[in-house]
């Protein structure tokens, strides 16, 4: 159907889970208990097909799916003519290189002869010409980690969250080669109608991620020291200021952003505001 959006989402794991509660957050209603490959919106024009990460890309480049959430490491492996519509924020990661943790690493030189083992075996060339390291490169899915252990390579380029996992196979992150996250990909001959749908869809999701990166919050300041306090407040464009039953006071209303909000908070008390309220935002829209 021309008026439905088809979206590729991944059928397990993280992602998954993360996409799902995306759409959610957006009001976007999908029943999927049975696990199913496909699943409807009730209330958006919205039609969810289930596959694996690495599929996506050519499911949206072939016009099966109109867009696909996915790993931006995927996305750039694959290279397929689709386009990066929208960073979404979650599932973020990156894309490593590393060693024994015995061994001594001295730069990119290290790799030289040495066997890599990879599941993402075109960034990693782009990375070794780069860096005018030539080595042997081992493709293999899942379990990258092991590959030293049993023999197979002397080093492993792969996915790193948190780095346990390096940790408890004996080995160290030494190099990162680029920086993932979950992004939206789109077909490049969407039609208008669903470009419009499209818009629709980010539209929610900006308003969604912005609202978790800010703070709405209320405050007493003593009408002397207003027009300080005000200056203080980054706020989206001016803060609302109202009177309270005090002649001498006012309620100020405004909006932080969370990388600033400490140091902002200090700033204000040092003013002399009080009774300072945080609260978090459902939704912003702009």
């Amino acid at each position: 159907m021309n008026d439905t959006l088809k979206i590729a989402l991944q059928k397990s794991g993280r992602l998954s889970e993360g996409s799902m509660k995306l759409l959610s957050n957006c009001g976007v209603n999908v029943s999927n208990n049975g696990r199913r490959l496909m699943a409807q919106a009730s209330n958006f024009p919205l039609e969810i097909l289930f596959l694996r990460d690495d599929d996506i890309p050519e499911y949206v480049e072939d016009n099966v799916a109109d867009i696909g959430v996915l790993g931006l490491n995927v996305v750039k492996e694959k290279n397929k003519s689709v386009d990066i519509v929208e960073k979404l924020g979650f599932s973020k990661c990156r894309l490593s290189l590393a060693i024994d943790k015995n061994q001594n690493y001295t730069g990119p030189s290290f790799f030289n002869e040495k066997q890599i083992a990879t599941s993402y075996p075109n960034i990693l060339k782009e990375w070794l010409q780069e860096n005018n390291v030539k080595t042997d490169v081992h493709e293999i899915s899942g379990s990258v980690e092991i590959a030293p252990g049993i023999g197979l390579a002397e080093a492993i380029c792969d996915i790193v969250s948190t780095g346990s996992t390096l940790f408890s196979n004996g080995l160290k992150e030494v190099e990162t080669i680029m920086h993932s996250e979950a992004v939206m990909i789109a077909n490049r001959n969407l039609s208008s109608e669903k470009q419009t749908l499209l818009e629709k869809l980010i539209f929610r999701i900006n308003a969604v991620n912005k609202a978790k990166t800010n703070r709405y919050i209320l405050l007493n300041a003593p009408n002397e020291k207003l027009e300080q306090i005000i200056s203080i407040l980054p706020g989206m464009k001016s803060p609302t200021v109202t009177p309270l039953a005090d002649k001498d006071w006012s309620s100020v209303h405004s909006v932080i952003g969370e990388e600033a909000f400490w140091e902002v908070i200090d700033q204000l008390k040092l003013a002399g505001a009080e009774g300072i309220l945080v609260v978090p935002i459902e939704k912003m829209v702009l």
